[in-house]
């Protein structure tokens, strides 16, 4: 069974940057696309990036896009998210979860209803 733990969340000021790091354990195959949503109080889960392992493939929300930055270290069985830039807006408890046997990474993988397991989450906020 695959397992997700984040961290790297915390307190930033607008403008700032954090690196949210996800751990994967558990995985038998490349064929898996690692996605990160986030959920803000009162809101409901949306997606941010998503990242396949096998090919490397990427893929943002709008709302990102420019900001943030998805990539993976194989060696270490990880995958981060670089937010630069960062608003209040983006102020959410930040998830990494797993597609597994997915060979691409794309505008689905904003849904969470693709998704098999989930880590914990790490909470991001931004202050103005």
């Amino acid at each position: 069974q695959v397992q997700l733990v984040e961290s790297g969340g915390g307190l930033v000021q607008y403008g700032g940057s954090l690196r949210l790091s996800c751990v994967i354990s558990g995985r038998t195959s490349d064929y898996y696309t690692i996605g990160w949503l986030r959920q803000a109080p009162g809101k409901q889960r949306e997606g941010v990036s998503c990242i396949n392992l096998r090919d490397g493939s990427t893929f943002y929300g709008d709302y990102v896009k420019g900001r943030f930055t998805i990539s993976r270290d194989s060696a270490r069985d990880t995958v981060y998210l670089q937010m630069n830039s960062l608003k209040p807006e983006d102020t959410a408890i930040y998830y990494c979860a797993e597609d597994g046997l997915s060979d691409g990474c794309d505008a689905r993988h904003l849904n969470e209803d693709e998704y098999d397991y989930w880590g914990q989450g790490t909470q991001v906020t931004v202050s103005s």
